[in-house]
């Protein structure tokens, strides 16, 4: 019998109500959203309210029909504390550095019933954290790594609603579990292909857990000087994520630790016996294809085993050839869509009333964090991750002094994450003399 009957949805952001509509669709199944009572989470609590658990999804492109829809959430929790019932899976829909603390939250009772966990957007080593924390609690449920969350979902209308629209699908997610071959799994991949996603099984969870482009393009495009004057220094000059200095980040010497960041988490695929990715492959097939008049598909294919310097020149074509979406319609004057125009967030007040870091570099920090402690266990040599860190950590360092006057976030707190680091490396290998 599947375990997707009863289904827990933790988090009251976009994706939470993205993954409501589709499981209540597709598999037929009782649902429930739990959240933290916060400011945020308040106008989504009291939507769900005043409509009875009704909640939307609308799509951007009608390609993306499989998503759109409707449905009635069966039961909704404000606050962790106030889950009652019985449910045999949980979907961890909150950010990666989150899932300890919610799971803290949980009592012993409904800790023990379970009988799988979903990632939605781990990071590497997630599913050994997760997996790890239940073993100390005397339970082994399943635990199913998705690569990342299936698209792009934002609110309707900009604030959090019971309403949400769905901007872009990705072709391709992996997924792994910590149970191979797993029932659970197959009926995941049901799903997805009927929503017009392909979903790969891995393995093992840590496989799944490298697919994500996050971590591979984050830490360079962001944990850099000039991204991070953009982020959070006042300028009336819009800076953009994706564009060539000096409208953008990219460099000869970005791209030089792009390829670099890279090749360090492939040492550590390497030690620990799983399949690493081709990055420009990954990069192409998976992500935003080029015209192979920019980059041949040989060059794409053999990737892996070209000269470092031949690496980096490939990936600077690959950034300077989606300057420009290759694929888009030109106008009457040749001009094609202008894809790298992604201006950098800066920071803002949240609705706590304190100054914060916008998502991309913050939860990037936790990302990289972990990998780098796993590295050191591994004894892994990593120092591109730790120049990014060190980067990262002394603006935030630097912006906290002279932000006295104003409430901050925690993200401003230089943080260790050694407990989390120290509950996925238990049971790896060391690989010390």
């Amino acid at each position: 019998m599947s375990n997707l009957q009863r289904i827990l949805i933790f988090g009251t952001g976009p994706a939470s109500i993205q993954l409501a509509v589709t499981f209540k669709d597709y598999l037929n199944c009782c649902i429930g959203i739990a959240g933290r009572p916060s400011v945020r989470s308040a106008s989504v609590f009291a939507a769900l309210e005043q409509s009875n658990g009704r909640v939307e999804v609308s799509i951007q492109n009608e390609k993306h029909q499989p998503l759109a829809g409707e449905c009635f959430v069966d039961h909704v929790f404000k606050g962790y504390d106030t889950i009652q019932g019985e449910w045999d899976t949980l979907i961890l829909a909150v950010t990666t550095d989150a899932y300890i603390d919610v799971l803290e939250q949980m009592s012993e009772q409904f800790i023990k019933q379970l009988k799988c966990i979903v990632l939605v957007s781990p990071t590497f080593g997630s599913n050994r954290l997760v997996t790890h924390y239940m073993r100390e609690r005397n339970t082994v449920p399943e635990v199913i790594s998705f690569s990342t969350y299936l698209g792009d979902t934002r609110w309707m209308h900009e604030h959090p609603s019971n309403h949400v629209m769905t901007t872009g699908v990705k072709k391709k997610v992996y997924i792994g579990s910590n149970q191979y071959p797993s029932e659970q799994v197959n009926k995941l991949c049901q799903a997805y292909e009927r929503l017009g996603v392909a979903l790969e099984v891995m393995t093992s969870p840590l496989e799944a857990e490298t697919r994500n482009i996050s971590l591979y393009v984050h830490p360079p495009l962001f944990m850099n000087d000039f991204s991070l004057k953009a982020i959070f220094e006042a300028s009336d000059i819009q800076k953009y994520v994706y564009k060539m200095y000096p409208e953008g980040p990219i460099t000869q010497v970005l791209i030089r630790q792009m390829r670099a960041q890279w090749q360090e988490i492939m040492n550590i695929t390497d030690r620990l016996h799983i399949q690493g990715v081709n990055l420009l492959q990954f990069m192409t097939d998976d992500n935003y294809p080029v015209r192979l008049e920019s980059i041949s598909r040989q060059d794409i294919e053999i990737f892996n085993q070209l000269q470092v310097i031949h690496q980096e020149y490939l990936l600077y074509i690959r950034y300077t050839s989606l300057l420009i979406d290759p694929f888009s319609e030109p106008d009457s004057e040749g001009k094609y869509f202008d894809f790298s125009a992604v201006p950098f967030r800066k920071i803002f007040m949240n609705r706590e009333g304190e100054l914060d870091i916008p998502r991309m570099p913050k939860e990037d920090y936790y990302r990289i964090k972990i990998i780098q402690g796993i590295a050191r266990h591994l004894d892994v040599s990593c120092p591109t991750m730790d120049h990014f860190i060190a980067t990262y950590e002394a603006k935030i360092q630097e912006v906290a002094r002279t932000k006295t006057d104003q409430r901050l976030s925690d993200a401003f707190v230089i943080q260790s994450f050694e407990e989390d680091i120290r509950m996925i490396c238990t049971g790896l290998p060391t690989n010390r003399v």
